[in-house]
This record gives structure tokens, sequence and C-alpha cells, in this order.
């Protein structure tokens, strides 16, 4: 009976079970089955795993100090997740879990929702959403609670996450309206209160109302339950304070967070420490008491994680106090702490770097730099800031290499030949005493490894018994090396040994007889008979001659220069060094003192002329800015030692008559203008002129540039490469320098193989020679072809007028498709009534006419009779790398440019463009060639093969 009972009432439990499972049927049973199995199944559980979400999410993320911090400890990051990953699977089972209760439990009925947890399904799933940064469809699900549950008792929470969602979406101000509604409507002042405030204070931070920010942030201190959340407001707080320039009121926030001590997190401690450090003024504040401070957070052993932070602040403190050795030893001990914060170790190497800078010490300097570039943001300002001065340093170093060697030379140069030996005699004692220190050392090292060995060879024997000992003893001598106090297997000893051996006996051959001396060895038949004899006798001689050159003063004294010349080039090279650190200096790194010593020093060095006038006028523009007395001087000396300079002028407020121009870039772009007008002649002498009056400028490279090309058009190939050569020598730096560079490693080698007859004829030129200027006969020469040409219908032929030399033109007839026309071209205008043209004239073809126009030698061709020689072509290799990408014809550009691209020359067209006063090519368009680009033109606009350089004299590149 009992046995029945219990089965009746089982699967009348079943029944009743099955029947309350049902999300139809409003019942009192129907709604609290699905509210329990909601609240204390699939909810607990999906609550867990979102719990723990956040904590692995706040674990990871790293707060940037350096910023003001967020009110959310979560980062938001760009990366794109593929169909089915995940960034955390305990958000994605927090989402499944309430995508399960919402399908599961939800009791829809006649368009109310009877289950009362529903509410907090959706919450949930928003929230999983949101962790989860898929912030549209976590705002889908907020929404859903605001309209469909607005009487649920966490409607102010969803409103507060639907706005940090908002925030997410960028849109604050939309965030800012909602939740100063809600702050009316929320009634009691608990946890959602200050999580609404915190909120909104966020809002305002992203919209840059930092007055606003405060104001709600320190509500949100007063009413949050969390000290967590205390300390991060707090910081926070300080953070804005701090940069609306309220430093006291930070200072007051920072202390509170270090007043709470343990209960907050000890990186908000540590930083709040950091952040009152930051606003020390040693000038004013109590030295003292700051590094009894920070002494005691050092020890602390809670602090070891953050002392990399600690020891960066001590550096600091040290910089401002200007004990830069000290804080060299801090910043190094905050590197060596390994911090994983990117900046921080950014700014240790940089903050040495700046250390060595100001000690002159500029390569160790650059070396620092390297290294802050190495970990810092690519874009940021700082970086290219950075940047900039790291390749200014490259300056720097070279010129202060150069004043620093030749002072050197010259001060020793100079002193008399008994101080000269007292000073290098001086340098040598040093040299011994270094040398013995070190022996000593070496020698005292030798024997703690000679101890060691013998200590650890003793502890085996007595571990292993005498008969393992034995074995020891007799294994091979490679398994015992390290151990070994053996002479030979001690590198050290052994290193020691080849020095002593140097210092005695010097650099010996290996061999027999090694004793004996360098000059017995070589006397041959000559030698003593007696080996031994003559060895007892050498070594005694070695004994006394085997002497360290480097321990005698002759030496040192004997690569001394001697000659004046040598010694004058010295002076002119440091002197130039001492004028461009000055304005390297003033101009890039605005370090007037340091700018103004070293031109106040290139001044007492007697410099030449040309140095004299620019180092008076950039000291009157630094002491204008440091020491204005000083500056009257410095304009009174000016316009009365050199009333008509262009700088005694500029100091008067006008410009002289004869001012070449008002500024270096106006005049190079007028220049840059005739030198397209192709007035080479009268441009190389104004150029000349403005290379002296602009010495120092930031457009004398340029300006060198032009006469570079002025030299190659008008006296030819050999000119024109060391003109480039001093360009690339003398500005590495530069744009113009490194564009000069490239033109001589790549494209010069094939101007130099140039040579008559070594290239297939595509065309013929007839050529007649004039003087220059021209005279009456030229002009009527000029008159007679030019009627030919334009009678001449059968073949379509050009003329030009092209620049030779400074003292020759050439008359050129183009386009000339074989030789015997061109033969009998010249004999027609020779011998026909209407030209009568007696002066000589010289048929050559295209190839060869830029052969002479490269390398004029127009005498070799006529004297070496090259018409009537066979054509022998060269094979060159002639591909060159392009430089920037170039607009080619299809099917041309395959990464390398020919020489026939490169250098595309119109038969029919002038071969010298560059070069003609009046070319025409057949489009009627004048000939241009590559020239130099204006002052005022892009750097980096490659729009021709030679960036901003002319290929050569002659040439016309047209690709």
């Amino acid at each position: 009976m009992k046995t029945t009972t219990k089965t009746y009432i089982f699967f009348l439990g079943i029944a009743a079970f099955l029947v309350a499972c049902s999300t139809k049927k409003d019942t009192f049973i129907h709604r609290q089955n699905h509210r329990l199995s909601t609240k204390y199944n699939i909810l607990y559980n999906g609550g867990n795993s979102l719990n723990q979400g956040v904590v692995d999410l706040r674990s990871q993320y790293k707060d940037n100090f350096w910023e003001i911090l967020p009110v959310e400890r979560m980062q938001v990051t760009e990366d794109k997740m593929l169909p089915g990953e995940t960034k955390n699977p305990n958000f994605e089972r927090a989402e499944t879990k309430a995508t399960k209760a919402i399908q599961k439990h939800s009791m829809n009925i006649d368009g109310s929702e009877r289950n009362p947890q529903m509410d907090e399904a959706h919450l949930m799933l928003g929230q999983a959403r949101y962790y989860e940064q898929r912030f549209v469809p976590a705002l889908e699900a907020f929404n859903y609670v605001l309209y469909k549950y607005p009487q649920s008792d966490k409607i102010n929470l969803v409103k507060i996450w639907r706005e940090k969602t908002n925030m997410r979406l960028e849109n604050d101000e939309m965030a800012v309206n909602n939740l100063r509604k809600l702050l009316k409507e929320i009634k009691f002042k608990d946890q959602v209160f200050a999580d609404a405030n915190a909120t909104l204070a966020q809002a305002f931070i992203n919209l840059k109302e930092t007055d606003s920010a405060i104001a709600k942030l320190r509500i949100a201190i007063d009413f949050t339950e969390l000290n967590e959340e205390k300390a991060r407001y707090r910081f926070i707080t300080g953070q804005l304070y701090e940069e609306r320039g309220q430093l006291d009121s930070a200072n007051v926030m920072y202390q509170q967070v270090i007043d709470m001590n343990r209960k907050a997190a000890r990186q908000y401690v540590i930083q709040a420490h950091a952040r009152q450090a930051k606003q020390f003024n040693p000038k004013n504040g109590d030295t003292i008491a700051f590094l009894e401070k920070f002494n005691d957070l050092l020890k602390d052993r809670e602090n070891r994680p953050y002392l990399d932070v600690l020891n960066h602040q001590m550096g600091l403190f040290y910089d401002k106090v200007n004990k830069p050795e000290q804080a060299k030893k801090f910043y190094n001990k905050s590197l060596k702490s390994k911090p994983q914060d990117q900046y921080l170790i950014a700014s240790n190497y940089r903050n040495l770097g700046e250390i060595y800078f100001n000690d002159a010490k500029y390569v160790t300097a650059g070396k620092y730099y390297d290294s802050t570039l190495t970990v810092l943001n690519p874009r940021t300002r700082e970086f290219r800031l950075i940047t900039k001065k790291k390749d200014n340093l490259k300056d720097v170093i070279k010129f202060e290499g150069i004043a620093q060697r030749n002072d050197s030379i010259l001060k020793l140069a100079a002193m008399s030949p008994e101080a000269r030996e007292a000073f290098f005699q001086k340098h040598i004692d040093n040299l011994k005493k270094q040398e013995a220190e070190m022996k000593a050392m070496m020698e005292k090292l030798a024997k703690e490894k000679a101890a060691i060995a013998a200590n650890e060879e003793q502890g085996k024997d007595m571990k292993q018994g005498t008969v393992e000992s034995k074995k020891a003893a007799i294994a091979p001598v490679s398994s015992s090396l390290e151990s070994s106090s053996f002479y030979f297997y001690n590198a050290t000893t052994v290193e020691m040994g080849k020095l002593e051996f140097v210092k005695k006996w010097g650099k010996r051959a290996y061999g027999e007889n090694w004793r004996w001396s360098k000059g017995n060895t070589t006397k041959g038949a000559n030698a003593s008979e007696d080996p031994d004899k003559d060895s007892a006798d050498n070594s005694e001689k070695d004994d006394t001659k085997t002497v360290n050159p480097q321990h005698t003063t002759a030496f040192y004294i004997k690569q001394l220069p001697t000659d004046a010349k040598v010694l004058d080039s010295l002076a002119k090279e440091r002197n130039f060094a001492y004028y461009q650190l000055g304005v390297i200096y003033k101009e890039k790194f605005k370090e007037y003192k340091r700018a103004s010593d070293k031109l106040e020093q290139l001044l007492k060095n007697n410099p030449e002329e040309r140095l004299v006038l620019p180092s008076l006028y950039n000291l009157y523009k630094i002491y204008e800015i440091i020491e204005p007395s000083k500056a009257a001087a410095m304009k009174s000396r000016i316009i009365s030692e050199y009333p008509d300079s262009r700088y005694a002028q500029i100091l008067l407020g006008k410009t002289a008559d004869d001012a070449i121009a008002s500024s270096p870039e106006a005049t190079y772009d007028g220049f840059y203008k005739e030198f397209e007008a192709g007035k080479y002649r009268e441009l190389l002498p104004k150029t000349n002129q403005a290379i002296e009056q602009f010495t120092g400028e930031e457009m004398l490279p340029k300006f060198e540039l032009l006469k570079a090309q002025l030299q190659g058009k008008l006296i030819g190939l050999a000119e024109y490469k060391k003109a480039l050569n001093y360009v690339a020598l003398t500005y590495p730096n530069s744009e113009e320098g490194k564009a000069t560079e490239q033109f001589i490693q790549k494209k010069l080698p094939y101007l130099e193989s140039l040579s008559f007859n070594s290239e297939p004829v595509t065309s013929w030129k007839i050529v007649y020679p004039i003087a220059f200027p021209e005279t009456e006969a030229a002009k009527k020469l000029t008159v007679k072809l030019e009627k030919f040409v334009k009678e001449r219908t059968i073949e379509k032929m050009t003329l030009s007028n092209d620049i030779y030399t400074m003292n020759r033109n050439f008359i050129v007839i183009h386009g000339i498709k074989n030789l015997d026309n061109a033969k009998g071209i010249g004999q027609v205008l020779k011998d026909f009534k209407e030209y009568k043209i007696s002066e000589p004239y010289y048929i050559l073809s295209s190839e060869n006419y830029k052969v002479v126009q490269v390398m004029k030698n127009f005498e070799d061709y006529v004297s070496g009779d090259w018409l009537n020689k066979p054509i022998v072509p060269v094979q060159r290799n002639l591909e060159i790398e392009k430089e920037a990408p170039k607009v080619v014809e299809q099917g041309k550009n395959k990464g390398t440019v020919t020489k026939d691209e490169l250098f595309a020359e119109d038969p029919a067209a002038p071969p010298i463009q560059g070069a003609s006063t009046n070319a025409v090519d057949p489009k009627g368009s004048k000939s241009g060639g590559v020239n130099p680009t204006p002052s005022n033109s892009p750097k980096g606009n490659d729009n021709s093969p030679m960036n901003s350089l002319p290929p050569a004299p002659g040439y016309s590149p047209k690709k």
C-alpha cells in the first residue's frame, strides 16, 4: 500500500511539474516555477560567469597613468574577430545563459511579462555584449528593458548601462542629457547614485568639461561603497585639477589617496606619490623631507613591484637640483627594474640622452635617443621631435668632433718644445699607471680564479673519494678545463702572459731561433756562425730596445703637423665647424647660451673674413633673446664696421640698392627662373656671390647645388663631378646632399663611361662653332640656316643655338636621318649661291654630340677624325633602380629604368635642350631638362629621375 502511494505521488509530481513548465498559463505555480528556475539556476550561473569575466578583464587591463584615467577599467580595442570567436569565454557563457533564460522562461502573456526575472536576464545579456565590445547589440538589450519593463526595480541601473554604451559609441552629449534626467529621478542616494555620477563624469571628461567632471566625481566619491572606486575617483580628480593648473587642489586629492593606505590599490598610492613628486619644486620645498620620504618608499618591501616608478621620480628630482650623476644612477636603476610601462622606459632613455647631450657627449646621447625611439609610439608628436633632434645630432657630432680634434692639434702645435714634451710625458705617466692597475687587477682575478678552481677540485675529491679523484686526474683534458688550475687552461693568465711577452720581446714571427733580433734574421750569410752567442747578445739588446712606442714622447710629437699650410687648413676647418655648431644650436636646438659660446669662441680664433659678419649677426639675434644689452653692442658693431652689408641694411630696416635680394629664398627663386631661361653664363657669377653672402643659411646647399649644375653645363663632367662631391660631403644630412650622393653612386658612372662611336647611330647633326658673344657674322649665319631649315620640306629639321662653354656656342641643325644626307646638306650650304656659308662645319651623330656636350671634348672629336671611324657599340650596365614611381607608358614600368627610358631622346629634337638658349622641340614647347626645384617646392617631389638634379650637361630626360 505504501509503495503504491509513493508511486502515485511521484507521477502526480511529475505531472504537476510538466503542467507548471508551460509559459502560456498565468498561474501562481507557473510564475513561481519559472521565476525560481530563472533566478537560482540560469541567471545564477550566468552571473558567476559574468563576474569572473569582469575580474579577468580588469586583471588584464593596464592603466596608463601618463594620461587621465578612465572611470571604468576597460580597454576598447579594434581587433576584429572571426565568426565564432570570442574575446572572453566567460562573457560568451553569460550571454548564452541570459539567452536561454529568455527563450525558456519568458512568460509573455497578453502583451505583458509575467516572469519578474526577465528584466535581469536582458540586463545580463546587455552587459555580456558590452564587455565583449559589441555595443550596438548591447544597446538593443538595454533599450528592450526600458521599453518592456518600465516598472523594473533595475530600471535605474539599466539606464546607467545604456548611457555607458552610448559613450562607447561616442554619443557623449546624449549620455549627458539622459544621465542628468536620471539623477533627478533617483530617490535614494546609494551605489546606483554614485555610479550614475561617475558615468556622467566620464561623459564630461570626454567632452573636455573638466570642471563639471570634477563636481560629479566628488559626489561619486562620497556615495560609493567600494574603496577601489574611492581611490580611483580621487586619483582622477587629482589629475583633472592638475590639468586645470590647480596644483594645490590636486595635491590634496593625491594625499587623500595616499592616506587610504592599504584600503586603496597599491598602484594608486605609488602613482599619487609620483604625482606629488612631479609638482615638487626644490627651490621652495623641503628637499630633505622629500628624500627621506622617497628613500623610505624605496626600502618598503610592499613597493618592490613599483621600484621603476620610484627610481624614475628620484632621477627627476636630481635632474631638477642639477645633479646629473645622481640622476643617471636612478634612471639606470629604473631601467634595471624592467618596467612594463613603455613610456616610462622611453622617458628614462630620453632623460639620459638629455643629460649626455648637456654634457656634450653627443655620440652617447644619440644612442640613448635611438633607444627612446624604439619604445616610443611612432604616431606621437614627441616621437617626431626626438627623431628630428637625433637627426640634427648627426651634424653636431660631426662638427664637435672636428672642432675638438683640430683645437687639440693646433694647441699642441703652438706649444714650445719643452711644454709639448711635458704634456706628452704626463700622458705617458697616466698611461703607465693605467696599465699597471690593469695588470694588478688581472693578476688578482687570475689568483681568485685559481683559488676557486682549487677549492672546487678539493671539494670534488672529498665528495667522490680517492678513487674517483684519481679517475678525474687521468680524464681527458677537455673534460676538466673549467676546473683545472693548470696555467694554459686559464684564459686570463694566458692573455697576461701574451701581453708580457710582447712588452719584453715585441712581435716575433713563429719559428726557430725566435730570440734572434729582426736585424740578424735578415742578414743571411752575414749572420754569426754561433747562434747561441747571437741569441744571447740579441736578447740583451732586445731588453733595451723593446720599449712600447706609446711610452715615448717622440711617438706623439712626430705625428703633429708642422707645415704651415696644413695648420692653416686645420684652423679653417675648425672655424667653419664652430660656425656650424653655433647655427645648429641656435636654429635647431634653441640652445642659445651654447650657441653664443661657440660663435664668441669663433671670433676669438681670428677666422676668415666670410665667417665674421654672419657670426656677428647670429650673435645679435641670440643676444636679443638672452641678453639685450649685448645685442645693442653687436648691432652697433655690424652697422659701423659693415655699413654696406646685407645684414646692416636689415638692421637699419632697409635694403641696399646693390644687395642681391631681401632674403635667400627670394634670391634663389630669382636664380631658378634665370636657370630655367638658360642664362647660365650670367647666373654663375651671381651664384658665387650668393654663396659668399649667404654662408650659414639653410638655403646654402641649394645654392651650392645650383653652382654644380652650372659648372657642369659650362665646364664639363670633370668639374661637375668635383662640385657634386663637394655638395655631398659638405651637406650630407640635407635633402640636397642625400640626393646628390645617390646620383653620384647610381648615375654618374654611366656618364663617365661615355665615349665616341660607342653607341648605334639614331640621327645626325651639323654643328657650326661660333664665338660668344656673337658677332655680326654669327648672326648672319643664323639667319641663313633658319631660312634653309624653314624651306626644307622633305626632311623635318630643327635649329638651335646651344651653349657649349663660357666663350663658345654651337649652332646645330638637328633631325638628319643619315650620314649621306648630312654631307649633302653641308655641301649645299657651302656651295649654293643663296647661302654661300664659308664658316667651317662638322658632322656628328646624335650620340657623339651627346658625348661632346657632357665631356666638353669637341677638339678631341675633330682631331680624332671620328666621323670616318667605325661604330663599335659598348655594352654597359645601364639599369638604374627607380627612386620613385613615375608615369610611364603601359608595359614599361618593370621596377628598373633602362638607359633608353631614362635618357629617352627624340631623334628630331634638340639633344641638349637644357643647355639651349632658344631651342624648340617639335611640339613647339621650350626645352627645359631637369632643373633645380624652386625654394618653395615640397620636399620629396620626385618629378624627375634625378630628384632635382640635372642628369648631365646636355641631357634632356623626358621620363
